[in-house]
């Protein structure tokens, strides 16, 4: 069987192990992805294992807050834990949102552990032509 380490692997989850669980004070970071598609801005973050009631987003402003809490799944008394990487308790992230985009229309799906959030661009933000007028109307002045 071929085993693939990774040492840094190791150093993340002593030091996860050591600073605890993330609490509401100091919530763990949760890693994203942000991209512009078509005419709307994408932000997905990845929630592996925390339940669709347990997610709050916010806005206010230009601020956008997502929280979010995974919690121990109940467990017999007989049962004895071998092994427990996957982290618990509370993740955060805010995300200054630009005034280019529509904060009254923020769509949020939750998917296979992963939060999308589509972000409309405003239209005043998008590109638009404006017509020159033309000079068809001239009149000389003769003095």
């Amino acid at each position: 069987m071929l085993m693939r380490t990774d040492p840094f692997q190791e150093l993340d989850r002593l030091t996860r192990q050591l600073m605890g669980p993330g609490t509401w004070s100091r919530p763990s970071p949760m890693p994203m992805d942000a991209y512009r598609e078509g005419d709307e801005y994408v932000v997905a973050l990845d929630l592996p294992g925390v339940s669709a009631d347990a997610i709050d987003i916010d806005v206010e402003r230009n601020m956008l807050t997502v929280k979010a809490e995974r919690r121990p799944v109940a467990k017999a008394d007989d049962v004895q834990m071998e092994l427990s990487e996957r982290p618990l308790g509370v993740f955060s992230r805010q995300i200054v949102l630009a005034d280019t985009l529509d904060t009254e229309h923020i769509e949020a799906d939750y998917d296979a552990g992963v939060l999308t959030l589509r972000i409309p661009i405003a239209e005043r933000a998008k590109p638009r032509k404006i017509a020159v007028g033309g000079g068809s109307d001239r009149k000389e002045i003769s003095g």
